[in-house]
Order: structure tokens, then C-alpha cells, then sequence
């Protein structure tokens, strides 16, 4: 009797592969798998190809890429297409690379290369013979060396044939790759519609980059009608197959509810997942949500964390940031040099707020001289192409000589360029009309940029435009107007604004005296530091101006107002004491 055997033994390698492919179908791998390797060894390409994917998956047989990429070689030279396809793209994963001679032992992979840099030669290779056996998958792998290779293997022209004709024959990838390829050269409504016709294709086989440029496609309406919910609805599939900008879009919509309703708490978790994967700028939004603090107070020492980050990975607006939150001492230790540490790596990124700031730490003597002369070039290059904010800053660095050597003439010129269309410009260029820096005194046209920048509320245009309308320099004197710039800019928090408050309705001048209100104004002036408002507060305290006399805190004031050096506080003090007016 014969009826046990296994008859696939009698009829030969080929019946064997079809007894095995039936096993394997039925998930019997391990009786599959004595199949395979009987048809294999007799040199059948499909056989081979079937064992080495079952080393690859782990299916019957311990998981061993080695042995994998063996077998898969052999069917591979023997033109198995899919065999070929698949080399390619372990190649391109750093996937056992075939050495120029078998090494001992008659292996054909002279180590496993897991993990290593994608093997491009390889994978040309190989995706070439598939390609020209007409495999689809191979096309569209070989369209992607083509594009992605090293600079010598890139052909751009025949990547696109490529891809074409894999795209033409239903292959996704080759959809995708297609796609991003007419993409370059998409310029009208027109193009962007093929693009997406393509994209299409591509996303209807749930390729998560595919759905990802979808979606942004119907977001920034290029070549499709604009559809927040139909972008979201993509962002949502590309995020649950784990593309992290497709997360971190959903996130943002989520947050945003942009195309779907409003849930933060969620679109938070993705944005968090994204960042937490790498993306950048989701881990930027996240630090952006936490400094905001919207609905609860910020967190700002959370949001430096993420704002590392991803300035860490090359996001210039999360270094400037870091580097603010550095620079103000928000959640992080105040460090100038670790401020002008981050916002350099912004500045040098190409952002011209962080190049601003960055400046702005020069001034006050931090940073060094490659800033100073980085600085300079950034705004000397921007400014001669017009941009009016570093025609700014490029002025301030040459009337402070910031990187270059100070030049009052040169500063004027160009702060009065930039005073057309920035109000700090018109500050600064009223300033040095009226001291006559760089150009002749004229403190008549100083009063009109003074005003244009006050009028935009700029405290310190106030303050200047409100002293020149005491003393009359410019022009008339008009202290109501002048008080009433002095106050607006206290209200802002100008210290010294908050002084000249105090002195004017303390008396002596043309609007109503109001010592309560003059106090007041000291006070809040004498609590920031002000030297002279310490003086004021303290007389006002001593001398009972505003009501009964309270000599122990006007010893108070007055002791910190002499400790700053001013005489006229120590006169006050031995007045206190020369009249037996007791501290305490």
C-alpha cells in the first residue's frame, strides 16, 4: 500500500510546488515549507521565490533575511520577475546586498546588511531586469532609483517613463511615483488636476503618502475643488496607517475643526504621535499649543521640550522660539547665550525674525563678532532687495556699529527707506533728525516721524514726541497732548512714561494738578526701579502731600533712591532727621 505517501515525491518538483503553494494557502507553513525546499533544490525559480519569502516572513521557518535573500537570488537570476522586484527592494532597505563572490560555505550574501544605507546599484539593478520582464512593481522601484538615487543614477526623464508605464499597468506605486514626478513641472490648474487624477489612483489603493498629498491637494484647493472634509477624511486614513504628516494634519484638523468637528483633547494625541515619530512640525504645533495655553494657562516649560524637539531636527521657527523662551527665562533658566545659541540656528535657517532678535541680543552686548558680521550680511542682502524690515535692522547696525563699522550717514539713508513702511524705522529716524545724528538737526520733521510712529502706538514714540511737546522743540508746546501721550504709553508699561505722569500732574504745568493721581503714577514707576520716582514717592510719603505722613515708608523710598546716588534723596533723608522724624 502507497496511500500515505506523499505523492507529490512520485510526480516531481513541480507537483511538489503546487502541494506546497496549497499548504501554504491553507496556513499549514511548516509542511509547505519541506516543499518548497524540494522544488527549489531542484532549481525551479518559483519554488525558490516561494522559500526565500517564507525565511523573509518567518512562515514555517526560523526568520532569516540571509537565507531569505539566497534563495530569492536564485530564482531572481533565473529572470523570476517578482523575484527581481522584491531583491530590488530589499536592496533599498539595506536588505543582504549580493557580494561579488560567494564566500565560504557556498552563501551567496557575505553578511546581513539590515539597517545600513539603501544599496542603490542593487536595486537599479535588479528593479531593471524586473522592469524590462514587465513587472509593474518593477517599473515603478526602478522610476523611484531613478529619482531618489545618488546624483550619478538619477535620470529624471526616464524615471518619469517609468513610472508612466508602471502607473499605465495599475501599479499604485507606480500612480504615486508618476504623480509626484509631473508634480515638479505643475504649474497650472490645469497640471495640478492630472496630478491628482493620478494621486488618485494611487490613494484608492490606500497608499498613506498618496492619501497625505491628497488630501493637501483638496486643502490648498491645487487641481480639486477646496474640501475641508474631504482633506481631513484623507488625513484621517493616511494617519491610521502611520504616516506622520498625515497625522499631524489630522491632529491640526481635529484641534482646528477643520472639516470635522472640533475635538482638541484627540487632535493633540496625533499631533503628539507625529512629533513623537519625528515630524517637525508637529512637534512645533505642540510646542505652540502649550505656550499658547488655550484654554488652560500656558506651560511653558512643556512647550520648550517640544519646541527642542524640533528645532533639534532642523525647524527654524521652534529654534527661534526656543531661543525667545530662553531669552525671556519662559519655563526654561534665563541663558542669553543658549538664546542666541537657538535663534542663529534659526537665522541661519533663513528666518528673519529670529536674524531680528538675534540682532537685538548684539545691541545689548551679547552674541559674538560671527554674529555681529552674520547679522550685517543678512540684513545688507535683504535690504538691497527691498524688504523694509531688515532695511531696519541693517540701519540700527550701523548707527550702533553692529558688525560693521559705525556709520551715522549710512544709517540714516537707510532707516529713512524703511521708516516708508515700519514704525520702529520711524522711531529711529525721528531720533537721529533730532539729535543730528548722521544728518542735520530738524527737530520739525523729527516731530512728524515721532508722531506717525506714536500714532501706531509705539511707547517709546510717545514718550520722545511727548517730551518735545514740553519743551516745545519742533514746534509749539501743548502739554494736554503731551500728558495725554505720556499716559498712554504708562499704560503700556514705559517706566519712564509713568514718571513724566506723575511730574506733570504733580504741578507746574499747563493741565490740572493731581497729587493723588501723581502718586499713583510714582508708585508704579518707584516699583519698576525708577530712581527719581523713588525720590518723588518718598517726599510724597514724608511731606503727608496726599494725606497723613507716613515717614516709615518714605525712609523706604528714599533709602533706595540714595543707594541709586541720587543727592537729592540723601538731602531728604537728613532733612527727616534734622526735624526728629521718626522711622519707625
Amino acid at each position: 500500500m502507497i496511500g500515505w505517501l506523499d505523492l507529490s515525491r512520485l510526480r516531481g518538483p513541480t507537483a511538489a510546488l503546487a502541494r506546497a503553494r496549497a499548504l501554504a494557502e491553507a496556513g499549514d507553513h511548516k509542511r509547505a515549507v519541506r516543499l518548497f525546499v524540494r522544488a527549489a533544490q531542484s532549481g525551479l525559480p518559483e519554488a525558490q521565490y516561494r522559500l526565500g519569502r517564507c525565511y523573509l516572513d518567518g512562515a514555517g521557518v526560523p526568520h532569516s533575511r540571509r537565507d531569505a535573500a539566497a534563495w530569492i537570488t536564485r530564482a531572481a537570476e533565473q529572470n523570476h520577475t517578482e523575484a527581481q522586484t522584491l531583491l530590488a527592494t530589499m536592496a533599498l532597505h539595506g536588505i543582504g546586498t549580493p557580494g561579488d563572490a560567494a564566500p565560504a560555505g557556498g552563501a551567496l550574501f557575505a553578511a546581513n546588511r539590515h539597517g545600513a544605507a539603501p544599496d542603490f546599484p542593487a536595486a537599479r539593478r535588479w528593479a531593471e531586469k524586473a522592469a524590462a520582464g514587465g513587472s509593474a512593481e518593477g517599473q515603478a522601484l526602478l522610476g523611484y532609483v531613478l529619482t531618489a538615487g545618488p546624483p550619478e543614477q538619477q535620470d529624471l526623464g526616464a524615471a518619469l517613463t517609468w513610472y508612466k508605464r508602471a502607473a499605465e499597468a495599475g501599479a499604485p506605486q507606480g500612480a504615486l511615483g508618476y504623480a509626484l514626478a509631473l508634480a515638479q513641472d505643475a504649474t497650472t490648474p490645469e497640471h495640478h488636476a492630472v496630478v491628482a487624477d493620478w494621486l488618485g489612483r494611487a490613494a484608492a489603493a490606500e497608499l498613506p503618502t498618496a492619501l497625505f498629498l491628497l488630501g493637501l491637494m483638496h486643502e490648498k484647493a491645487l487641481g480639486l475643488p477646496p474640501d475641508p472634509k474631504q482633506a481631513a477624511e484623507l488625513f484621517r486614513r493616511g494617519a491610521e496607517k502611520g504616516h506622520r504628516s498625515a497625522q499631524a494634519r489630522w491632529g491640526l484638523a481635529l484641534i482646528e475643526g477643520r472639516g470635522v468637528p472640533a475635538d482638541p483633547q484627540t487632535g493633540e494625541s496625533w499631533l503628539r504621535r507625529a512629533a513623537l515619530a519625528g515630524d517637525s512640525e508637529a512637534a512645533a504645533l505642540v510646542g505652540d499649543l502649550y505656550a499658547r495655553g488655550d484654554p488652560l494657562p500656558p506651560n511653558y516649560a512643556e512647550a520648550a521640550i517640544w519646541f527642542r524637539r524640533a528645532a533639534e531636527a532642523g525647524h527654524k521657527s521652534a529654534a527661534r522660539a526656543l531661543g525667545m523662551l530662553y531669552l525671556t527665562g519662559a519655563g526654561v533658566p534665563p541663558d542669553q547665550a543658549e538664546a542666541a545659541r537657538w535663534l542663529r540656528v534659526s537665522a541661519e535657517a533663513g528666518d528673519p525674525n529670529a536674524q531680528a532678535s538675534l540682532a537685538n541680543i548684539l545691541l545689548r552686548g551679547g552674541g559674538d563678532e560671527r554674529d555681529a558680521a552674520r547679522t550685517k550680511t543678512w540684513f545688507e542682502n535683504a535690504a538691497a532687495g527691498g524688504d523694509l524690515v531688515a532695511a531696519y535692522n541693517y540701519g540700527v547696525c550701523l548707527a550702533e556699529g553692529v558688525g560693521v563699522e559705525r556709520d551715522d550717514a549710512k544709517a540714516v539713508i537707510w532707516l529713512r527707506r524703511a521708516a516708508e513702511g515700519v514704525v520702529n524705522a520711524q522711531y529711529w529716524y525721528g531720533r537721529m533728525l533730532l539729535d543730528g545724528r548722521g544728518t542735520d538737526a530738524n527737530p520739525e520733521e523729527a516731530r512728524i516721524w515721532l508722531g506717525q510712529a506714536a500714532d501706531r502706538g509705539m511707547a517709546d514714540a510717545e514718550v520722545a514726541l511727548a517730551e518735545m511737546l514740553v519743551n516745545g522743540r519742533g514746534g509749539d508746546k501743548n502739554h494736554p497732548e503731551a500728558l495725554i501721550l505720556f499716559q498712554r504709553a504708562a499704560k503700556r508699561g514705559h517706566v519712564g512714561a509713568m514718571f513724566a505722569t506723575g511730574a506733570m500732574l504733580g504741578g507746574g504745568h499747563d493741565v490740572p494738578t493731581n497729587r493723588p493721581q501723581a502718586q499713583t503714577w510714582f508708585r508704579a514707576a518707584a516699583e519698576q526701579g525708577h530712581s527719581y520716582a523713588q525720590l518723588m514717592l518718598g517726599r510724597y510719603l514724608a511731606r503727608g502731600l496726599t494725606g497723613p505722613a507716613n515717614p516709615t515708608e518714605a525712609r523706604t523710598w528714599l533709602s533706595r533712591a540714595a543707594t541709586a546716588g541720587l543727592g537729592d534723596a540723601r538731602a531728604e533723608l537728613a532733612r527727616l532727621d534734622a526735624e526728629g522724624v521718626s522711622g519707625g
